[in-house]
């Protein structure tokens, strides 16, 4: 019993039984980790019959069963893709999702129209850096600040950023409402993930509710708190024509709509991700 189809399906079996969503690919993803190996290398050592040795077998059956009790699987392999990049992730720092990549997308967009030779980015709660780091590296002529006011993920970050090694970008440890006043007026984009889940609305997934920090997914009664902090601040950072582009959930649309109006901003959208729902709102300073 120490092939690794046989440690696979076993593996499926009992992460399937605890409920969590993607079984087969955790199992195989989990399967590489221990043995260095892409999940498509994995895929063809099962093909072919071959075994794990001892240690191995002792290390996978450990992180199934912590999948099993639904930490991350990105807390047991020390990494989340993210567009083009491989982020450091673990306890203490939000792990990016698929969903916000077009949130990236939205500012790199507006970046490539800018008619500035070196425009600037300012990431408002950077987080593990995901957005910024992904910015810095897909527009290199673009200078990006990552902003974080909590201390566990900004040393995510700064591991991020060290690991990635770009030179446009820098990491600023500071709260949100009065970041970088150097940059007052000069900024042409200011992107953000906030926390935006209101503080009654527990998430279902365990893996958000057990693992990801609270200061990250709670954002007040009605979740748009910060929100309304990074309206505030990104009319002050960006220069005249200057692109907001925010992360929200599905139903908070019209509300930001309305947060962003009264605070003066104009040519306000709502931005659907690949399951046609409300993901992230732009506007023009």
């Amino acid at each position: 019993m120490n092939s690794l189809r046989a440690l696979r399906d076993r593996a499926v079996a009992e992460l399937k039984a605890a409920g969590v969503p993607d079984p087969e690919v955790d199992s195989e993803l989990l399967l590489g980790h221990v043995l260095g190996l892409g999940r498509g290398e994995v895929q063809a050592r099962i093909a072919v019959g071959l075994e794990a040795d001892g240690a191995q077998i002792e290390e996978f059956g450990s992180l199934v069963a912590r999948r099993a009790a639904r930490e991350p699987l990105q807390h047991l392999t020390g990494l989340a893709p993210f567009r083009g990049l491989e982020l450091l992730v673990g306890s203490g720092v939000f792990v990016p999702r698929p969903e916000t990549e077009i949130v990236a997308q939205l500012a790199i967009d507006a970046l490539a129209v800018s008619e500035e030779s070196d425009p600037v980015a300012v990431d408002l709660g950077t987080g593990s850096g995901a957005i910024a780091l992904s910015i810095a590296t897909e527009v290199p002529r673009a200078r990006v600040y990552g902003v974080e006011r909590s201390p566990q993920a900004h040393e995510w970050a700064k591991r991020n950023a060290v690991m990635i090694a770009v030179g446009n970008f820098e990491l600023v440890l500071g709260d949100l409402a009065t970041a970088l006043p150097e940059l007052e007026g000069t900024v042409s984009v200011v992107v953000s993930n906030p926390p935006y889940i209101p503080i009654g609305a527990i998430p279902r997934d365990p893996e958000v509710r057990l693992f990801d920090p609270e200061a990250a997914l709670y954002g007040g009664e009605d979740g748009l708190d910060v929100v309304r902090v990074i309206s505030k601040r990104a009319l002050s950072l960006l220069r005249k024509g200057g692109v907001l582009v925010l992360e929200h959930g599905e139903l908070q649309a019209e509300a930001i709509n309305m947060i962003l109006e009264k605070d003066g901003w104009c040519s306000i959208s709502a931005h659907k991700d690949l399951l046609d729902r409300d993901r992230a709102t732009t506007a023009i300073r």
